[in-house]
């Protein structure tokens, strides 16, 4: 269930830096609000996923989800270009993630002990 809260507070990442973007520095009041309770969505989530991962997946795997969702909806939504260097960095985050996912799996290898 934790994975599950981590890419809920993932999703409300993105939704708070797109949201950002469109307040003006905080001038325009339903853009603002919208970045406030992303923000508190995100952060509620991403203490739920943390009461099983580990803080440092945990967060790493959020900003990681977050910064890759925010530029690719940037792109679409914004019209901001992604170059060939960006696509790398994207490969390169969405690998970590990976990796730190398959890192937090429990080991499948049995332990016995000796009675």
């Amino acid at each position: 269930m934790a994975w599950i809260y981590l890419l809920i507070a993932a999703v409300f990442e993105v939704v708070f830096a797109l949201a950002t973007n469109a307040t003006e520095g905080f001038t325009q009041l339903w853009p603002s609000l919208l970045t406030a309770g992303a923000a508190a969505g995100g952060i509620f989530f991403l203490s739920l996923a943390l009461k099983t991962l580990d803080v440092g997946v945990g967060y790493t795997v959020w900003t990681g989800i977050g910064s890759v969702g925010t530029v690719v909806l940037g792109a679409l939504i914004f019209d901001e270009q992604i170059t060939v260097w960006k696509a790398l960095a994207f490969v390169l985050i969405i690998g970590g993630v990976l990796g730190l996912k398959l890192a937090d799996r429990p080991s499948t290898t049995a332990t016995t002990t000796a009675a």
